[in-house]
């Protein structure tokens, strides 16, 4: 059996069909103006919320700040239990454990960073360690980010086999597929690394570490969605899609909710295959909903202001 060459990926990724960028960028446009009505806009905030992995990665992070954010994760509105919880928790891979102690069988999954993240910097086997660590500590989701010096270079080979290694590495643990999207320069690459991460068995890709700008924008995720919609039609699999960075408001979210349903279809509106990488949304998401509830906002001093100033 022969083995995937560099060659043979370079010409099938560069077959792809180009972005139309101001097509891509009007259609986005187009998607900020939708309104939806009360109804379902209650429905839409529930739903976001449910979508956010609650994010601290931070140099400064402690335990204590780790459990407090579990905690809010277990209770994002003390004023109201039917307030649904978030999808994950998503830390360093050294406090995977802490978290896990707090959310214990909630439900809520714990992710962590791995991969020498955010810049992707280190050897396969410092990478492959970093990831088998954060699995042995609990972790239920992996988020690696890839070799964009690697990608840049046309060497694809190279990020194919990274991200294939660390999915072998996650064992049960689900992989999400950090392309920095920012750092790719074009939407045909932002095409290109989409398809190349779910070739190499990618559970999700996701757009941003949230640690550079510009981080998620939704053209770029139009582009992703489009991306996971095709994959599906040709392989009958589903790939879920993470925008992370820069997503702070309960319009933001929307948007990209709407985006979700129009261009990869209603069976991604569900926290399995789309996730929000943000905490400060959380607050947001929670003033709106307070607002449908009480017909008056209650005002930010009584929502917790524990987000990171990263997302």
């Amino acid at each position: 059996m022969s083995r995937l060459t560099n060659r043979a990926l370079t010409s099938w990724l560069h077959a792809l069909p180009g972005v139309d960028q101001v097509g891509c960028e009007e259609r986005a446009a187009g998607l900020r103006t939708r309104s939806i009505k009360t109804d379902s806009k209650r429905w839409a905030i529930d739903l976001a919320i449910s979508m956010i992995d609650l994010t601290t990665l931070e140099g400064a992070d402690t335990a204590g700040k780790v459990r407090g954010l579990a905690t809010r994760a277990l209770v994002p509105d003390p004023s109201d239990p039917s307030t649904p919880s978030p999808a994950a928790v998503c830390v360093y891979g050294d406090m995977v454990a802490t978290a896990k102690e707090t959310l214990w069988d909630s439900g809520i999954n714990v992710a962590a960073v791995a991969t020498a993240f955010p810049s992707g910097r280190a050897s396969l086997k410092v990478k492959l360690a970093d990831t088998k660590e954060a699995v042995a500590a609990g972790a239920d989701e992996i988020d690696m980010v890839i070799d964009r010096g690697a990608f840049l270079a046309g060497d694809y080979l190279t990020v194919f086999d990274q991200i294939a290694a660390v999915k072998a590495a996650c064992g049960t643990a689900r992989l999400k597929v950090i392309m920095e999207t920012g750092e790719l320069v074009t939407y045909d690459n932002v095409r290109r690394a989409s398809w190349l991460s779910m070739l190499a068995g990618g559970d999700f890709i996701k757009t941003s570490t949230g640690k550079i700008s510009p981080a998620a924008t939704l053209p770029v995720t139009l582009i992703m969605l489009e991306a996971v919609r095709d994959w599906r039609d040709s392989t009958g699999e589903m790939v879920g899609v993470k925008p992370a960075g820069g997503i702070r408001t309960s319009k933001d979210a929307i948007s990209y909710l709407v985006a979700v349903n129009e261009v990869a279809g209603e069976d991604w509106l569900d926290n399995t295959w789309f996730r929000f990488g943000a905490s400060s949304l959380l607050n947001d998401l929670i003033l709106q909903r307070q607002r449908m509830t009480l017909g008056a906002y209650s005002g930010s001093d009584y929502i917790a202001d524990d987000a990171p100033s990263a997302y």
